[in-house]
């Protein structure tokens, strides 16, 4: 388990293999890059919403792109960091998820893939 601290305030976890730490050499205090496939991300609007997703980020939509299908909803985290995720039209309508808006991001451990910077 690898826990990343994006700012002060906003951390999120990694669940990756031994070896790839060996091999990635990580070790507290080291640099790394996070990827989270934008489809992997769901949204709730229910902060208090009780899940086994290790990563449970708060934040305000700061941009809606609508698509015929999909639509991207990105998250502003504060402290200059965002996170954008990909849900279906429907389900945007449904949440009833404007700009503006209070959401939290939820994604599981093992769907964050580190690269060392």
């Amino acid at each position: 388990e690898v826990e990343l601290a994006l700012s002060d305030s906003i951390r999120l976890v990694a669940i990756i293999t031994n070896d790839s730490v060996e091999r990635m050499e990580l070790a507290v205090g080291c640099e790394a890059i996070a990827l989270i496939k934008s489809s992997w991300v769901l949204l709730c609007r229910d902060s208090r919403l009780r899940t086994s997703a290790r990563n449970q980020l708060g934040g305000i939509i700061s941009q809606v792109t609508d698509g015929e299908v999909n639509a991207e909803v990105t998250l502003d985290l504060g402290d200059g960091k965002t996170l954008t995720a990909m849900v279906t039209s429907a389900s945007l309508e449904d949440l009833e998820m404007e700009v503006g808006d209070s959401a939290t991001a939820l994604f599981k451990a093992s769907s964050v893939i580190l690269m060392r910077a």
